[in-house]
């Protein structure tokens, strides 16, 4: 077994290396990522947790089934050796990212000794740690805080929630979440500014609504939280700026998510070589033989919506003639439609991206049309992963604490509801931010 996933660790750093090489204009690589990237999740397979593999697998058959009528019923021409390519940039960015984990102690939240420790105070700034810091950390952040706060004693309900909430509402405006990975690569012409106009006051109000709704359930007065230390954030807001930098001045010609997938593991690597050559190949030996095969449920999933959303679309164009569309045109009352769907999906148990990807394939976005769709997808991420009890945040926090995913989904659902119809209200007042 141990062989097998260093095998599939080695594949999976292979596709990621051989994607950022895809970045140079002379060369067009990512099919051959994405052949490494499959086949590394192969060798993975039976070691991804079961309903993430159950829904990963009807993915790829929907998928696989779709693109063989689509060629045999309908006659249409399907790129059979690229059919694998989809979602590959996005998988990519979550490998990039993972590295992250490997840059010293500013990595690693610090405690502010001088801030209340329980009380809603307290789990208020917890929340603020967890979102800051899940920026650019994403799902690692989670395991960082919660385990610090383990160390008081067995993890309570009210702290599990804003761990939870802290990182799913940064979905909203984060660059560096998945959420956003998957928006730039549906809707390439979305214009970030406007997002982050919206979804950063969102966030906040999220948080606003997290501590409202926990005071309302729980007694908190004895509940523990954690208040990071300013020095914390300092690695956040370098790697932000870092990146905004390369978008805007050095590489103006990549966008943010290939910016992320070669900024991250090149500034680890970098860091690491301060410390020596030798300490930087035991870590990043380190982080391919254990945190990569890790990421085995996130690159299935993703791997597979990528192929249901080809075939999906491939089916669809094929059986109309490339002229039916979901909706004529995406507009206020179509983008707050798609929203409760997905939302809805979510807590039937799929994962936000089955929902965004399906509705995608079903799409014919203008460029004045994207924006749109792309504040419904990530409204959509950040609701659906917070209340969904099979969502990657929610099975993460069952396997490392214990706490059921439906125990999750019960205690989220006012929060969820108040946050989606604030988000709908948004949606509403922008309209079709065209």
């Amino acid at each position: 077994m141990s062989r097998r996933r260093d095998l599939a660790g080695g594949l999976i750093l292979l596709g990621l290396l051989v994607q950022i090489l895809s970045f140079l204009p002379a060369l067009e690589l990512t099919r051959f990522a994405s052949y490494t990237l499959w086949l590394a999740t192969a060798l993975l397979w039976f070691d991804i947790p079961r309903r993430t593999r159950q829904q990963s697998g009807v993915l790829l058959v929907l998928g696989v089934g779709f693109l063989v009528l689509a060629a045999w019923r309908h006659g249409a021409e399907v790129d059979w050796a690229g059919s694998l390519t989809g979602n590959v940039y996005v998988v990519a960015m979550l490998l990039g990212v993972s590295f992250v984990g490997l840059i010293g102690g500013q990595a690693t939240p610090v405690a502010d000794r001088t801030a209340e420790r329980t009380g809603a105070g307290a789990l208020f700034r917890t929340w603020l740690g967890v979102h800051v810091l899940g920026i650019v950390l994403n799902l690692s952040t989670v395991f960082m805080v919660g385990d610090r706060l383990a160390r008081q004693g067995e993890l309570r309900v009210p702290q599990l929630l804003m761990l939870n909430r802290g990182l799913s509402s940064a979905a909203l405006w984060s660059p560096f979440f998945a959420s956003m990975g998957v928006v730039l690569t549906l809707a390439p012409d979305m214009q970030y500014s406007r997002i982050l106009i919206v979804g950063l006051p969102l966030a906040a109000c999220a948080g606003l609504i997290a501590i409202v709704d926990l005071r309302r359930q729980f007694d908190l007065s004895t509940v523990t939280g954690f208040s990071l230390a300013p020095r914390s954030l300092l690695m956040p807001v370098a790697m932000a700026v870092l990146v905004l930098l390369f978008y805007q001045v050095i590489t103006p010609g990549l966008g943010i998510v290939s910016i992320i997938t070669f900024l991250m593991p090149a500034t680890a690597l970098a860091s690491q070589l301060v410390s020596g050559p030798r300490r930087a190949r035991r870590q990043l030996t380190s982080h391919v033989r254990q945190r990569l095969p890790m990421m085995r449920g996130e690159i299935s999933l993703f791997l597979a919506a990528g192929l249901l959303t080809l075939g999906l679309s491939t089916y669809v164009e094929a059986l109309t003639g490339s002229q039916w569309t979901l909706f004529a045109r995406f507009g206020t009352l179509e983008a707050m439609a798609s929203l409760v769907a997905i939302v809805v999906s979510a807590v039937l148990g799929l994962h936000p991206i089955i929902g965004i990807s399906v509705l995608a394939s079903m799409l014919q976005l203008s460029a004045q049309e994207q924006t749109l769709f792309a504040f419904v997808a990530l409204g959509a991420w950040a609701i659906g992963t917070s209340v969904g009890p099979l969502s990657g945040i929610n099975l993460s926090l069952q396997g490392r604490y214990g706490i059921s995913g439906f125990v999750m989904m019960r205690h989220n659902l006012v929060y969820a509801l108040s946050l989606l119809v604030l988000v709908l209200a948004a949606i509403a007042l922008t309209g079709r931010w065209g």
